[in-house]
């Protein structure tokens, strides 16, 4: 669990200066909103917090937030995320990437950050299109996308980021949406982890693949297509008419009806966040037959990157002392001499 401090802040105190620029509508806002609200009821201290994007829509978010800041290079965010928390452990450390900045040039480096377990907390914003580019699909696009890049539409299978990140290693897995009043809620957990917190954000890209996540993350009406997931909670949803159960024979998942609130009786699951199985069934239930499942997904601590590594740093320092002349003299070492007839 990351240290929660003393310092009081509000929402003011984590909005920057910089004028907020990004299309009217866009879910960034929202997400925005909800990182700076929650901030403060996390008792994160802006001296002490740093915020490391990519390249993208979603990478200008450093510019927004009154802390420390890094925008980097096109996926190359957890690279430098990793070097800041070696550097200094009690860092803060929030990471703000995309579907195109996160899972394609930089999927290599995501998966790295994701197996090391650095404790950090990883924000992936989905919009299942490449939005500063002016719209060519990306790796987390349907199938029938069109774009510019896919005029006849994709026919690539999109990937899963957090069916990605399972497979990475990763410890602590969420979702949620850009204007869920349940966002924060998401938002705490992924702090509370210790170690790398990888949240998937579906958000709205209101120019190039408008309302495109409507049938479960729509203001209004989508509700009975949403199973927010609470840990020792059972899995209802649509008001808890509905569940879901573990096919035995087939060892999936499915959905069942839940008669008068008995949703023993129907089989319905518990859900256990620390079961990787079922975490993976979760992520990969097929949007329309089942709900999407939304809130902490898997939740299962393990020692981190940075104490592992800096622990066995201190323990090769043990009753030694720093020398350089003498790490320089160790070993095969040699005098060069002046060739005859040449000055020294």
């Amino acid at each position: 669990m990351n240290a929660i401090s003393t310092i009081t802040t509000t929402l003011k105190d984590w909005e920057s200066d910089q004028e907020v620029r990004w299309c009217p509508g866009c879910g960034d806002y929202a997400i925005l909103k909800a990182v700076q609200r929650t901030l403060p009821e996390l008792g994160a201290d802006p001296a002490n917090t740093v915020f490391v994007s990519g390249i993208g829509c979603s990478s200008r978010f450093p510019y927004y937030v009154e802390s420390y800041g890094f925008h980097t290079i096109h996926g190359r965010a957890p690279a430098v995320a990793t070097g800041i928390k070696l550097a200094n452990p009690q860092l803060d450390i929030w990471l703000v990437t995309g579907d195109g900045d996160g899972m394609s040039i930089g999927g290599n480096h995501t998966m790295h950050l994701l197996r090391r377990n650095l404790n950090c907390q990883v924000l992936l914003f989905n919009n299942e299109i490449y939005g500063l580019t002016k719209g060519q699909y990306s790796p987390t696009s349907r199938q029938g996308t069109t774009s510019p890049t896919t005029p006849m539409g994709s026919v690539d299978r999109p990937a899963s980021p957090c069916a990605f990140a399972l497979g990475a290693g990763a410890r602590f897995i969420a979702r949620g949406f850009d204007v869920s009043k349940n966002l924060p809620e998401v938002l705490k957990a992924a702090y509370k982890h210790q170690g790398a917190a990888f949240v998937e954000i579906f958000q709205n890209c209101i120019v190039y693949n408008k309302d495109v996540f409507d049938a479960f993350a729509a203001p209004k009406g989508a509700e009975d297509h949403q199973l927010w997931l609470q840990n020792g909670e059972p899995m209802v949803f649509a008001k808890g008419t509905q569940g879901i159960a573990l096919d035995v024979e087939n060892l999936t998942l499915k959905v069942v009806d839940v008669v008068d609130g008995d949703w023993k009786g129907a089989g319905v699951i518990v859900h256990d966040v620390t079961n990787r199985s079922i975490a993976h069934m979760l992520v990969e239930m097929p949007f329309g037959p089942f709900p999407m499942a939304l809130g902490v997904i898997y939740d299962d601590p393990r020692p981190t990157f940075e104490q592992s590594l800096l622990g066995q740093d201190a323990k090769m320092r043990e009753g030694k002392s720093a020398d350089l002349g003498k790490l320089l003299a160790k070993g095969q070492t040699w005098t060069v001499e002046p060739a005859e007839g040449h000055p020294a």
